[in-house]
């Protein structure tokens, strides 16, 4: 384990040390230790977190982990067979709900990625069977312009998913969100070495069952 990096790391008042990112507020700090890095293979949730990234390009995360529980009402718990039956009219509802991110392009582009789950599902039984067979066997550097950041932002594998995501015809997930999925949904452990919370993803992970 490297030495701790009061950069990238940081003990709380409850004595916990953590990335500095999860510091707070509490809705972050929970996020952080109960979900970010745990992997995830409820094609739902998958589904969800591809949306959400997509939503929060040229925010933060924390905008719209505020609104996470708007969005899932407005998007039927992300439940995409019943997404991808929205209108224009629901369109128009959802570009009108102050409670969301108000872009119509990342709203209709949520609906067309919901009929690309659905075409993913038929053709590999599940999204997370998708999902998972992008898992990489070994740490991946940085790729593109390298910084002295302990994690990186994109690597060759997060380029290779979003090019796939691409192809196939999803929108709004490009090479970096499609690394910020991977970090989130557990596909890679990026807690910063020293964060109490890296050894239970890291035993999570071993024991958590790929979907095949």
């Amino acid at each position: 384990m490297n030495e701790f990096n009061p950069k990238y790391l940081l003990t709380d008042d409850d004595g916990i040390t953590r990335c500095r990112w999860g510091h707070e507020p509490d809705i972050y700090r929970k996020y952080h230790d109960e979900e970010w890095g745990r992997p995830v293979a409820d094609d739902f949730r998958l589904f969800e977190k591809i949306c959400l990234e997509g939503f929060q390009s040229g925010l933060s995360w924390l905008t719209i982990l505020r609104k996470r529980e708007n969005f899932r009402a407005a998007f039927a718990g992300f439940d995409f067979n019943r997404v991808a039956e929205f209108t224009d009219d629901d369109v128009t509802a959802l570009v009108q709900n102050e409670s969301i991110i108000r872009h119509r392009g990342k709203i209709e582009a949520t609906i067309n990625n919901a009929r690309r789950a659905q075409e993913l599902v038929n053709e590999f039984g599940s999204l997370a069977r998708y999902i998972w067979q992008w898992e990489p066997k070994s740490r991946e550097p940085q790729t593109g312009n390298p910084t002295d950041a302990p994690i990186p932002s994109i690597t060759q594998t997060s380029q290779r998913l979003s090019k796939d995501l691409k192809k196939r015809g999803w929108k709004f997930f490009g090479p970096t969100t499609a690394y910020a999925f991977m970090q989130a949904m557990g596909l890679v452990n990026d807690h910063i070495d020293g964060c109490a919370i890296r050894e239970i993803v890291e035993r999570t992970r071993k024991e958590f069952v790929r979907p095949c």
